[in-house]
């Protein structure tokens, strides 16, 4: 199995990041602050938190982020900015 296939068994937060530990042994590890929504939880919201086979889900924050994209170092954050220069005043 490759890890690019590997599939998370556990999630959770340790300040400040939230740690996947995958099947294979390997973990990956994402900042917290990095993301809009996350950054936002308190850390029962943020261990408040599904697995599924493509992601993992915060229903209490209404975040979904895949595996494919945090292995990727995409962590929401493109969203929020892009949203930060949307609301930029001129």
């Amino acid at each position: 199995m490759s890890t690019s296939d590997a599939k998370a068994k556990r999630v959770y937060y340790s300040a400040p990041a939230m740690v996947v530990e995958m099947e294979d042994g390997s973990e990956l590890r994402f900042p917290v602050g990095e993301n809009p929504r996350l950054s936002c939880g308190t850390e029962a919201q943020l261990n408040n938190v599904e697995i599924s086979p493509f992601g993992l889900h915060w229903p209490d924050l209404d975040e979904d982020l895949s595996l494919g994209g945090l292995r990727r170092g995409d962590f929401g954050q493109r969203r929020f900015a892009t949203a930060r220069v949307a609301e930029k005043p001129e």
